[in-house]
């Protein structure tokens, strides 16, 4: 009975990232108005019937699409900040990893800078919350990996406001994503030395 759930949940898992494929595919070709899930389902090669079943709205789709690009862009963020010496490092090489990544991938580049992805440009700002929450709990939880006298209070605030200040470097380009790291770790570096040399600054 376990083999034939694992089956199962290994076909419905492999049948959401089709789906998502397809519709990472089709909002860095239209932008979100223009989505359909009846296109999805043809580009997935599923019915129309199968994209409702998954995901219910073309909304909820979008919303995973942008928490699983989301996902792999923490992923990356991992990967290069945990060998980093100590905090401040760490905290410059995510901000230059997450400028330049997003360069890179396809769907932030159109949401960032093509007329199709004009109305994608909300899921980063306005209605961003999914994507601030999820890469403040990952960062806040490394924070503390790299500074444990960090409070979950201080690590959370520093996390979210690197999270913040990432997302405007990204909407707002002005500075090469070296210069531009370099500038929140100096902004911050007064912040870091006092949340982890008094831990009851947040209570």
């Amino acid at each position: 009975m376990g083999e034939i759930t694992s089956f199962s949940d290994r076909t419905k898992a492999s049948l959401r990232e089709a789906l998502l494929d397809a519709a990472t595919e089709l909002l860095t070709e239209r932008g979100y108005a223009a989505l359909r899930m009846a296109d999805v389902a043809a580009r997935a090669g599923v019915s129309r019937q199968t994209v409702y079943n998954e995901f219910g709205t073309k909304a909820a789709l979008t919303e995973a699409v942008v928490l699983r690009t989301t996902s792999e862009f923490l992923e990356g963020i991992r990967l290069r900040v945990q060998d980093a010496p100590d905090l401040r490092a760490g905290i410059r090489e995510a901000v230059v990893y997450t400028i330049e990544h997003a360069r890179e991938n396809r769907l932030v580049a159109t949401t960032l800078g093509t007329e199709a992805g004009e109305d994608l440009l909300p899921l980063l700002t306005t209605k961003g919350e999914p994507i601030l929450t999820a890469a403040t709990e990952v960062a806040a939880r490394q924070y503390r990996e790299f500074e444990p006298s960090l409070s979950p209070e201080s690590a959370t605030l520093l996390a979210e406001t690197v999270v913040r200040l990432s997302l405007s470097h990204l909407v707002m380009p002005t500075h090469p994503a070296d210069e531009a790291a370099a500038s929140v770790v100096a902004v911050l570096a007064p912040a870091i030395r006092a949340l982890t040399t008094d831990s009851s600054t947040m209570e």
